[in-house]
């Protein structure tokens, strides 16, 4: 296979095959992020064209939003089970059918099943739970940094596909730009097919900083013991305090996020005169800052206290959310707001992902996560259809970022309340 023949060939010039895969696991993360993105561009399309309401389309996008975050613990098991090249093949190509299908749509409810059901299974199987799998299998060492830089792919996928998507969709339409995101997508397929492998003993390597060759541990193959591993690893790890207290952060993390900022990003700035063309670039410009920021939080996460880092990153995120409503939406203010929210965007994950490998150890790390960021993804939808509830109702999004930046600092102060250094939680009996 040519990533086998890839990685001795590498293996040669002294760089570990783990770099290809996380860099296809980048491609890939980044061309779901453009999918995950692409609707904050289109609302205003969608109501112009269809004439639906905000609350009406920001219900698909909760939709999507909550299945992206409850895949997240199955997508572990999935991956366990078929493996992370299947998994990533299956879920690129249910996203591809999702955005295609879209195009044919007349009513709410096929923007709810194309858009919140397929897109929304689709990517919740190439989340974050993906890179932690990947960061975890692959590198024993460089683990903080690894993940940081996956991470930041969604950055990138605003840098790249927003104010390109933005310029499509006001020029030629909405379907047009939804064939860019399609292209990309088939890229990262192909990757994938190329590239992709399970696990390094796969390609006869050890994980990056190991010398010894780990073979994969053994599973159990049966389809009840797959479908249940999930609901069992909830139920040891919600024994834990520490888990509800990154669960409950996590919440926080993407109800300030991508459900608020990222969904309703260029429709608020709208309310304030702001083209769409103008606002995707200012979602872009954050998307570079986050960039540089989580890359940054991941070296951070090697080095650091990652109780200390969180307490910093949402309670700095909560502030810039609490000033954006005083920043009167100028080219100083919106300045001031994305230097310090940019920074800031996802720079929660990697200490997060730290902590669960931390606390509940390697093994049972990307299942609890995965839990972990089924809360992130909660919060992200409940913003995504609460701040469009309240565009509706009271015809302005003020008071979803006020709610957002108070419960910034809620978390915050929540997180530190974890031990400095605790032990392994009470292992987990998977099924």
């Amino acid at each position: 296979m040519i990533s086998t023949r890839l990685a001795s060939w590498l293996d040669t010039k002294n760089i570990h095959y783990g770099w290809v895969v996380a860099a296809t696991t980048f491609l890939t993360m980044l061309a779901t992020a453009g999918a995950l993105g692409s609707p904050g561009v289109m609302l205003e399309p969608l109501q112009r064209d269809f004439g639906w309401q905000n609350a009406d389309i920001s219900f698909a996008l909760a939709v999507r939003l909550v299945l992206f975050g409850l895949m997240g613990p199955f997508a572990a098991a999935l991956m366990n089970r078929f493996g992370v090249r299947n998994v990533v093949i299956a879920a690129l190509s249910l996203i591809s059918t999702g955005l295609l299908g879209s195009m044919a749509m007349m009513s709410v409810w096929q923007l709810v099943v194309f858009w919140g059901v397929l897109v929304g299974l689709g990517t919740g199987m190439t989340a974050l739970v993906l890179g932690a799998t990947v960061a975890t299998r692959w590198f024993s060492r460089r683990r903080g940094l690894v993940v940081g830089m996956m991470t930041a792919s969604t950055a990138t996928g605003q840098l790249v596909f927003l104010p390109l998507l933005a310029e499509l969709t006001q020029r030629i339409g909405w379907r047009a730009a939804l064939l860019v995101v399609v292209a990309v997508l088939l890229l990262a397929l192909l990757a994938v097919v190329l590239f992709m492998r399970d696990y390094p003993s796969s390609v006869g390597l050890a994980p990056f900083g190991e010398k010894e060759v780990i073979e994969p541990p053994k599973r159990d193959h049966r389809l009840l013991s797959l479908l249940s591993s999930p609901l069992v690893a909830l139920r040891e790890a919600s024994r834990s305090p520490t888990f509800w207290v990154l669960f409950l952060t996590f919440f926080v993390c993407g109800l300030s996020t991508n459900g608020l900022i990222q969904t309703h990003w260029i429709s608020l700035c709208g309310d304030f005169g702001i083209a769409p063309v103008g606002a995707a670039g200012m979602l872009a410009m954050i998307g570079v800052l986050d960039f540089i920021g989580t890359i940054f939080a991941g070296w951070l996460s090697d080095r650091y206290d990652n109780r200390w880092l969180l307490f910093w990153f949402y309670g700095l995120r909560g502030l810039s959310l609490l000033y954006l409503p005083f920043s009167e939406f100028t080219v100083l203010g919106l300045s001031i707001f994305g230097l310090f929210y940019g920074l800031d965007w996802v720079a929660t994950v990697p200490p997060t992902v730290k902590l669960t490998a931390e606390r509940f150890g390697p093994e049972r790390a990307t299942l609890t996560f995965g839990w972990i960021f089924a809360g992130h993804q909660l919060g992200a939808a409940t913003a995504a259809f609460g701040a469009g509830a309240t565009r509706t109702i009271f015809g302005t999004y003020l008071p979803a970022l006020y709610v957002a930046g108070v419960m910034c600092i809620v978390a915050a102060l929540l997180v530190i309340s974890l031990k400095p250094r605790a032990k392994l939680e009470p292992q987990l009996k998977l099924a």
